[in-house]
């Protein structure tokens, strides 16, 4: 694996519990932070300046960190913080199907 891949894991897991602790101290709700997270995932997939060239692929890639992070909020609050596969995991369950290119005959 990809050293940069490695350090992005750990920075995601640092905002997680920067976000958690922000929560914690009353700072933000639950809801409010998974509003803002929201919001900037809309922004982004939404973003009509994107360079028509820029791959699905690379914009699904920008769209991780937010997904990441409102997940790991959505994740079960049984006290345990899951695995970055867990939260992962769940981030494949809340993305709607990608549609099959159609084929021209």
């Amino acid at each position: 694996m990809n050293t940069a891949n490695l350090q992005l894991e750990g920075v995601y897991f640092v905002l997680s519990a920067l976000i958690d602790a922000l929560i914690a101290k009353g700072v933000f709700q639950k809801p409010d932070m998974i509003a803002i997270l929201s919001e900037v995932e809309r922004r982004i997939g939404a973003d009509a300046s994107r360079p028509a060239e820029i791959r699905d692929a690379n914009v699904e890639a920008t769209l991780f960190p937010a997904r990441f992070l409102t997940s790991a909020l959505r994740a079960p609050a049984d006290g345990t913080k899951p695995s970055f596969a867990a939260v992962v995991s769940l981030i494949k369950n809340r993305r709607p199907p990608q549609e099959e290119p159609t084929v021209s005959p």
